[in-house]
């Protein structure tokens, strides 16, 4: 790995898991940033068989693409080891980042005491549903200092390295390193959106998933395992919650 000098200021790691029409626009959208030489962008592909992405690893050959198992935990892990940036951003597939999210990290990048944070969540809706969900986030975010993994985490990489990264949980690994974080130093959360999309409310009622979003929290609090949760959540089938590498885990969405 380069000095930090050399190093870029933050990858950009994006772990998926056939989600390729929702790549596709996450890196059009980066693309049309004229991002420079401070980022780079990882792709960590959960299903090294799904041949759909290849079009895409072609037109975006500045990407650094991988594959690893499934899970979002790991492809993760996995996209960190492979990156080289001083900073780790870790980015579903259907979010976009806002104006000024990489100005935001280039001035944390100077508060020694700040260990990561995330940005500030909007959900791509008008539905007035949508703002309350948005306001309620932001309560959570600045009272429990409790971000989800669609608020786009980032953390320097010499706390991501010393915490061991994400542990490989079936649910709730975000929840699980954001508790962790928060023991190693500040976190930080900038006035930045994050726009993510609003399907999985659309398709399953607005109230209704983000109720059952809070119970499962409520659940792991109480100490259910997220392999549990994860059982419960997805059902029988005992691929679904290792696969969904985009999908799995905690975040409003889910």
């Amino acid at each position: 790995m380069p000095p930090d000098g050399s190093r870029p200021l933050v990858s950009i790691v994006v772990p998926v898991y056939r989600d390729t029409p929702q790549l596709a626009g996450l890196l059009d959208a980066l693309a049309a940033d004229r991002l420079d030489a401070r980022v780079e962008v990882v792709v960590v592909n959960g299903d090294a068989a799904d041949r759909s992405l290849q079009a895409l690893r072609r037109r975006f050959a500045a990407v650094r693409w991988i594959d690893s198992e499934p899970g979002r935990g790991r492809q993760m892990n996995a996209g960190a080891r492979a990156s080289s940036g001083r900073w780790l951003l870790f980015l579903h597939a259907d979010a976009r980042l806002g104006a000024g999210w990489l100005s935001a990290l280039a001035e944390v990048d100077e508060r020694p005491d700040v260990a990561g944070g995330a940005y500030r969540l909007t959900l791509a809706s008008p539905h007035w549903a949508a703002r309350v969900i948005e306001r309620g986030v932001a309560i959570r975010t600045r009272r429990l200092r409790l971000p989800y993994g669609d608020q786009a985490i980032f953390v320097r990489r010499a706390g991501f390295d010393a915490l061991g990264g994400y542990r490989p949980l079936g649910l709730m690994e975000d929840v699980d390193f954001i508790g962790r974080l928060r023991r190693r130093g500040r976190l930080w959360f900038p006035n930045v959106p994050v726009r993510v999309s609003a399907r999985r409310w659309e398709r399953d009622g607005w109230f209704r998933r983000t109720a059952l979003n809070l119970a499962l929290l409520g659940l792991y609090a109480a100490g259910v395992a997220p392999e549990r949760l994860a059982r419960w959540y997805y059902g029988p089938r005992p691929a679904a919650p290792a696969r969904r590498a985009s999908t799995v885990g905690v975040h409003e969405g889910r």
